[in-house]
């Protein structure tokens, strides 16, 4: 059988590690019997299996302790793969299925060391500080004219003084109104109750006889 699909260790005991699939039925497990053997606590004894379908492998749970997961998705009936989908056996063992006739797979080396020094040299370029160009500034010129002062007049600028509101003249004019008409009044009234304080009898009888009646008062009798 010519090798199509392989599988590459992800995460695990050893990882990027391929294992080249080269038989129609593959049983994948801890046991030492296994096609692919992988010895992980993670792993049973019998795990999972691939059987060849026409052009390509369907995988299978075998009653997996830690289950069998296709892309993150737990399996509960066959399933068929295709290339660059990522199968999880428990929590600690990531395989890449790769297949080998897809000119944009990803061709990896069977050497582990090859694969970190790859990982490594990635790391080096991406934490690389970028250089930021010079600044580049334009040659002062002596022929560029200065910007223009302003000329001094000697004055000094004086605030405006704010006038008073219309309002408040207003109140102050009414205010001299009512009080110079207050004390007109006051005026008037002082001096009727000094013509009154001082009228004679006469006037009174005269003026107010409902008051001043001639039996109360001998004075009004003429």
């Amino acid at each position: 059988m010519t090798v199509q699909f392989q599988f590459m260790m992800r995460s695990g005991p050893t990882p990027g590690k391929i294992f080249p699939l080269e038989r129609p039925e593959i049983i994948i497990g801890r046991d030492n019997i296994s096609s692919l053997m992988i010895n992980d606590a993670e792993v049973s004894r019998k795990h999972c299996r691939l059987i060849w379908q026409g052009s390509g492998y369907v995988i299978e749970d075998l009653g997996s302790t830690n289950g069998t997961f296709v892309n993150g998705q737990r399996l509960s009936a066959p399933f068929v793969l295709r290339g660059g989908e990522s199968i999880s056996l428990g929590e600690n063992i990531v395989l890449g299925y790769e297949s080998l006739a897809d000119p944009n797979a990803t061709v990896l080396s069977a050497s582990a060391s090859e694969v970190k020094m790859a990982v490594a040299e990635a790391t080096a370029v991406a934490e690389t500080p970028k250089q930021e160009p010079p600044l580049v500034t334009a040659p002062f010129s002596e022929e560029a004219p200065l910007p223009a002062k302003p000329a001094s007049t000697g004055q000094v600028p004086v605030a405006p003084i704010p006038s008073q509101p219309k309002a408040a003249k207003k109140s102050n004019k009414t205010m001299v109104i009512f009080l110079v008409l207050l004390l007109g009044l006051l005026c008037i009234c002082g001096v009727i109750a000094i013509f009154l304080f001082r009228a004679p009898i006469t006037f009174w009888c005269n003026n107010l006889s409902f008051i001043f009646k001639p039996e109360l008062y001998p004075q009004c009798i003429p």
